[in-house]
């Protein structure tokens, strides 16, 4: 669940804490099907975002994500927004991120997400030094015997893939999770 629908009321919020003394990293962590209007209402607030970036295909998104066929284009438009407002991580002397953006993407079977074409995306659209994490995690739940091309589990062979695709597109702050 994302915080989209209250996000008008997190901003005023967060601008009166602001004002008040709030020092402390601020992160946005959400689906990446966000409306680059609400993505610009945290503008000057928001520190660190901590998108998905789930499919490349709007078919997929259609077929797996409730009818979501526009996901590809709102995710990707949503997610230069927050690279251009905060652009890449930044960490401190221990490690700690302080500002910049951090992409997660779940790595499916069969590359249903379509990795190939998200890395791309990023080495392109944004920097190849853009801090992407690429997760295998991927567990069968819900209603996933549904659909037996997502009913297993990634392969060993199809993460080690991603991460080659991700490398051959040149991306540097890799995360394998």
């Amino acid at each position: 669940m994302t915080p989209t629908h209250i996000v008008p009321s997190i901003a005023r919020a967060l601008r009166l804490a602001i004002a008040r003394g709030l020092r402390i990293p601020l992160v946005y962590n959400c689906g990446g099907y966000e409306p680059v209007e609400v993505i610009r209402l945290l503008d000057g607030i928001v520190d660190i975002y901590l998108p998905d970036f789930k499919y490349t295909d709007g078919a997929m998104a259609e077929k797996y994500s409730n009818g979501a066929r526009d996901y590809p284009e709102r995710a990707a438009a949503a997610i230069e927004e927050m690279h251009r407002q905060v652009g890449e991580l930044v960490v401190d002397e221990n490690g700690i991120a302080r500002r910049g953006l951090i992409i997660r993407h779940l790595v499916l079977p069969s590359n249903i997400a379509g990795t190939d074409k998200f890395v791309e995306f990023v080495a392109r659209r944004l920097t190849p030094s853009t801090y992407v994490n690429i997760m295998a995690q991927y567990r069968p739940e819900h209603q996933a015997s549904k659909y037996p091309e997502l009913n297993r589990r990634v392969t060993s062979a199809e993460y080690q893939q991603a991460i080659r695709w991700a490398k051959d597109a040149g991306l540097t702050r890799l995360d394998r999770g």
